[in-house]
């Protein structure tokens, strides 16, 4: 988990370095934007078994870096780099046990976002993502158990990739901002997997806070 989080530290400090070195050409158009943000994520695994019932969204959070290169006056291209939780909770009764499972996928997560300026506070943004599985977990609690164990990564597919689009308002050079990301990559990769899972796909919607540093 450390390592994963060095690796994601370095990578964020690349990302906003490329952006800040952007072309003086780009930079005459606009002010390049670098900051930091984080908030709180709603995740939900879209999937069908038997014995399965009470689905319900995993409450996470996510945290990272952007920068937002300007192309005009009205116009910004946004890459970001997250750390982001996913994943999703549903009661179990199974020949009459009974109790809760909550699967975890953890991701960094490259979002590379358009974004359509409304004035000098209000941002639309919309544009793909592709994010790399770091670990994942089941934490039970019920009959067959309590407690957390570790899910092999090859279960699934460690890549994720799919749409994301909200906006943000800003407050000088903080701002709030709200986005639902939809997966269309299948997360299950095993026989194993697929059998829980099917054709499940990540769905998270975010709630995030952050400040820009220029």
């Amino acid at each position: 988990m450390k390592s994963s989080l060095r690796i994601l530290a370095t990578a964020a400090v690349l990302t906003i370095g490329a952006f800040v070195s952007t072309s003086t050409a780009t930079l005459a158009q606009g002010r390049v934007r670098a900051g930091i943000k984080g908030g709180l994520n709603a995740s939900s695994l879209y999937y069908d078994s038997q014995g399965v019932q009470n689905k319900n969204e995993r409450i996470g959070f996510h945290l990272g870096v952007f920068a937002q290169a300007p192309i005009g006056e009205f116009f910004a291209i946004q890459p970001e780099l997250l750390y982001t939780t996913k994943g999703a909770s549903a009661d179990y009764n199974v020949v009459g046990f009974n109790g809760k499972n909550t699967f975890r996928l953890n991701y960094a997560e490259l979002p590379v976002l358009a974004t359509f300026k409304l004035g000098q506070a209000v941002e639309l943004q919309a544009g793909p993502y592709v994010s790399y599985l770091l670990n994942s977990n089941v934490n039970s609690n019920g009959d067959f158990g309590t407690g957390t164990s570790a899910i092999n990564r090859d279960n699934f597919n460690k890549v994720d990739y799919g749409l994301a689009g909200g906006l943000n308002v800003y407050f000088g050079k903080a701002f709030i901002g709200a986005r639902y990301a939809q997966g269309l990559q299948n997360i299950a990769n095993s026989g194993a997997a697929r059998t829980v899972l099917g054709n499940a796909k990540n769905g998270v919607g975010l709630l995030s806070v952050g400040f820009s540093f220029n």
